[in-house]
């Protein structure tokens, strides 16, 4: 350049000097400046956004990984009962791994949604992230309401409900493990006494198989009877027995009542593993909202300055543009 000559990619100062850079060109009000996703330097994040994109993804990562586990076990439980492959092309199985396969499959996607949404600053993923959680909290709030208005009924049928579980004690290898956990955990037999276990077709005394006139393992008194594993036979012929006899290899009372005061003990327990799984979802939309509120007020202000605001002294990191 010749002497004389100034530089068209410097402003001058009123006394004609060339002043050095100013701040304008290198960064906002202090030039803090981070690396953007294409190599060049871009405006760094306000703190408010970074928390909120920070708190966000984190929370969403530990959730899907928690679907996944979910998926990944009711996967298993289908695939080594063989529900998983007989299913295809026929109806869908009635197992209860089935509901885990699902419900882990609509976590895992709902927070992956909200993971992506965050890391990426993708305003249609934090929608449908949005969009999922206010579909979960509508369907906890009716399952709510039905369990507070069916509360009665529900707990009249628990007798019932025993009886139908009793009758298909060896069709599903999950319902038979409930009630022997149940009959283990409140130490009873039986819907409302050990006879109960006659409504069975193997335990049933007409039975020609030879767990006829008998009682599960999970009914006795000891069914480990000092041993490492449960002897699936202590209850065999119990129900041929008198009853005083009976007790002393078996519990007789039934189920129901003991049931029915477990449940009505840890109602409130209950209750509130409910209200704080509803709290930390209602947390985690209102973190997306306010995400998105964000996102939506620095692209608003982005867009101004670009169109209405004065034009930036050009420099280095402000290429001169093509006339």
């Amino acid at each position: 350049m010749k002497e004389g000559e100034r530089s068209p990619l410097l402003s001058q100062d009123s006394g004609g000097r060339e002043p050095l850079l100013t701040s304008s060109c290198l960064g906002p009000a202090g030039g803090d400046w981070r690396t953007g996703l294409g190599g060049g330097r871009a405006p760094s994040l306000p703190l408010r956004r970074s928390c909120l994109q920070c708190l966000t993804f984190f929370s969403n990562f530990l959730f899907s990984l928690l679907g996944l586990l979910a998926l990944a076990t009711g996967l298993w439980g289908l695939a080594v009962k063989g529900s998983l492959g007989s299913s295809w092309g026929g109806p869908l199985p009635t197992d209860p791994m089935l509901g885990l396969v699902l419900g882990g499959l609509a976590v895992s996607v709902v927070s992956l949604a909200g993971c992506l949404g965050a890391l990426c600053e993708n305003t249609c993923l934090l929608r449908c992230f949005s969009g999922g959680l206010l579909a979960f909290l509508a369907l906890e709030a009716v399952g709510g309401v039905l369990v507070a208005a069916l509360w009665g009924p529900l707990r009249d049928g628990l007798e019932l409900a025993l009886r139908v579980a009793i009758t298909h004690y060896q069709d599903d290898p999950d319902l038979r493990f409930l009630i022997d956990q149940v009959q283990l955990g409140l130490r009873c037999c039986g819907a409302t006494s050990y006879r109960d276990w006659q409504e069975n077709l193997y335990f049933n005394c007409t039975s020609p198989g030879v767990q006829a006139c008998s009682l599960p393992a999970s009914c006795c008194l000891d069914p480990r009877e000092a041993g490492a594993s449960i002897n699936d036979q202590c209850g065999f012929g119990v129900l041929r027995l008198p009853e005083d006899m009976a007790a002393r290899a078996a519990h007789l009372g039934g189920c129901s009542v003991p049931l029915h005061r477990w449940l009505r003990a840890r109602a409130r327990a209950l209750g509130g593993f409910a209200v704080a799984v509803v709290l930390v979802q209602g947390a985690e939309l209102l973190m997306a909202v306010q995400l998105m509120t964000v996102m939506s007020a620095g692209e608003g202000a982005s867009v101004s300055r670009r169109s209405g605001g004065p034009a930036a002294p050009l420099g280095p990191c402000c290429p001169h543009p093509k006339w």
